[in-house]
C-alpha cells in the first residue's frame, strides 16, 4: 500500500472520527479495523450533549437523529427505598440538552458513510493492526493481518485508537498508570413491558447496584459486581443470579427467564488507567488506547470523540504541510490530558467511596448519601453532575480546516 500522512488504527469512536476529521481537512487517511463490521453489544453506546454538539458542528446532527435513538434527559436513580432525579440535562448550553441512546455500530457505521465522502478517505475492515514500524527512533507506520495476507501501511502519523488493550502503546513501550477499580459490569438484556418507568434508572441496595438503560423495547441491564467476582456468581447457579437480580429490581420478576444462561451475560472487565505519555515521535494514542475509563457516566466514548476533535484540530494543517513534530502531539496531551485526569479523578472518588461501599455489603441497609439528599432539596444542584455528565470538564470544539 503506497504511503499516507495518517494511520489509525482502531475503527471505534476514536479512530472514525479522526478519520473522518482528517480527510474533511483534506489529509489522507486510512483506518484499520480488525473485525468485518462493527455489530458488536454492549459496547458503550450513550452519546452525551458534547458529542451531539460537534455533530451539530459539522451539519450532522439531523441526519444522526433520524437514525433509531432514545433521549434521556434527566437522570435518575433508586437508592434504598427513595428515588430522586439525579442529573436534569434540560439547562445545558447545547442544542441537545438530552443523552442520546444509539446503538454503536448504528453510530459508527453513521460516520463511516460521512467520511467515505471524502476521496482522501480509507477504511480497511478485517485489517488487524499487529505491529509498528520503527525507524531512526520513530513510528514509521504498522503492519496489519488480512485475509489478503500481511500489510503495511507507512505513515507519517500513527495514531493508537485500538482500545484499553492497545497493540501499539505495548510496540512503543509507553508506561501506564494504573488508578485501580473494585468491580466489574455484567451485561444483559431484559425485555421493557408497558408500565415500565422511561427514565433510565440506578438500583442502590446493600450489596447490589443494578443500572437500566432504556433501549426502547427492551432494557440494557448492567450489574455491578466485585473485581473479580463473575466466576463465584457463575459457581452459584443461574437461579441464584436471577434471584438477585429480582431483589434488587422486583419489577423485573416475571422477565428474568429472558436469561436462559450465561451465554446471554456478557463480562466488562472495568480497568481505569492513562499512559504517562501519550505520544512517541510518530505516534500518539488517544481515546482508551491512551486513557481507559470506568463506565461511571458513560462519559468514555465522549472523551475519546473530543480527544479526535482536539487532534484533528491541532494536527489537521501540520500533517497537510507533512510536518508533524513532537511538539504538536504533545500539545494533544497537553489539551486532554487534564479533563482526562479531572474524569478519572472523579470516577475514582465515587468507585472507593461509593461503589466499594455498596458492593461490601457490610450495612444491612441504604442510607441516602447527603449529597443525594441536596439534590433533593435544592434541584438546581442537579445541573451540577449534568454538566459534568453531559458535557464533561473541556468540551471541544471543531475548528480544523475544511476542504470544500
Amino acid at each position: 500500500m503506497k504511503p499516507v500522512r495518517c494511520c489509525v488504527a482502531g475503527g471505534g469512536p476514536a479512530g472514525m472520527m479522526l478519520g473522518y476529521l482528517l480527510a474533511r481537512s483534506g489529509v489522507e487517511t486510512v483506518v484499520l479495523e480488525k473485525h468485518a463490521d462493527f455489530l458488536r453489544d454492549f459496547r458503550g453506546d450513550t452519546i452525551h450533549p458534547s458529542t451531539l454538539e460537534v455533530m451539530h458542528e459539522l451539519g450532522l446532527l439531523d441526519e444522526l437523529l433520524r437514525r433509531p435513538h432514545q433521549e434521556v434527559r434527566q437522570l435518575s436513580a433508586q437508592i434504598g427505598r427513595p428515588k430522586l432525579i439525579v442529573a436534569d440535562l434540560s439547562h445545558l448550553p447545547t442544542h441537545c440538552k438530552f443523552i442520546a441512546f444509539m446503538p454503536q455500530w448504528d453510530f459508527l457505521n453513521f460516520i463511516a458513510e460521512q467520511a467515505k465522502r471524502y476521496p482522501l478517505f480509507q477504511l480497511k475492515m478485517k485489517a488487524e493492526v499487529t505491529g509498528l514500524i520503527q525507524e531512526n527512533g520513530r513510528a514509521a507506520g504498522v503492519r496489519a493481518n488480512t485475509p489478503q495476507g500481511e500489510l503495511e501501511v507507512r505513515a507519517d502519523l500513527v495514531v493508537a485508537a485500538d482500545g484499553r488493550h492497545s497493540v501499539l502503546r505495548e510496540r512503543a513501550g509507553l508506561e501506564i498508570e494504573n488508578l485501580g477499580a473494585p468491580m466489574d459490569v455484567l451485561w444483559m438484556r431484559i425485555s421493557k413491558q408497558p408500565g415500565d418507568p422511561e427514565q433510565t434508572l440506578g438500583h442502590v441496595e446493600a450489596g447490589k447496584i443494578l443500572f437500566m438503560i432504556d433501549r426502547g423495547d427492551y432494557w440494557q441491564c448492567a450489574f455491578i459486581i466485585p473485581k473479580g467476582a463473575f466466576n463465584e456468581i457463575r459457581e452459584k447457579g443461574m437461579e441464584h443470579f436471577r434471584a438477585e437480580l429480582a431483589e434488587i429490581a422486583p419489577s423485573l420478576s416475571g422477565r428474568i427467564g429472558d436469561l436462559r444462561d450465561w451465554d446471554d451475560i456478557q463480562l466488562l472487565t472495568v480497568a481505569v488507567d492513562r499512559l504517562k505519555d501519550w505520544y512517541r515521535q510518530g505516534l500518539l494514542c488517544i481515546g482508551d488506547a491512551a486513557h481507559a475509563m470506568s463506565p461511571i457516566g458513560g462519559v468514555g466514548i465522549n472523551l475519546a470523540i473530543q480527544d479526535a476533535v482536539a487532534a484533528a484540530n491541532i494536527l489537521a494543517a501540520p500533517l497537510l504541510r507533512g510536518a508533524v513534530t513532537i511538539g504538536h502531539l504533545r500539545e494533544v496531551q497537553r489539551r486532554r490530558e487534564l479533563p482526562t485526569r479531572l474524569t478519572q479523578r472523579m470516577q475514582v472518588f465515587l468507585q472507593e467511596n461509593v461503589i466499594r461501599s455498596v458492593l461490601s455489603g457490610g450495612a444491612r441497609t441504604i442510607e441516602l448519601p447527603f449529597a443525594m439528599k441536596l439534590l433533593r432539596w435544592f434541584p438546581i444542584l442537579r445541573r451540577i453532575p449534568a454538566r459534568v455528565i453531559g458535557m464533561g470538564f473541556r468540551p471541544e470544539h471543531v475548528s480544523a480546516p475544511v476542504v470544500k
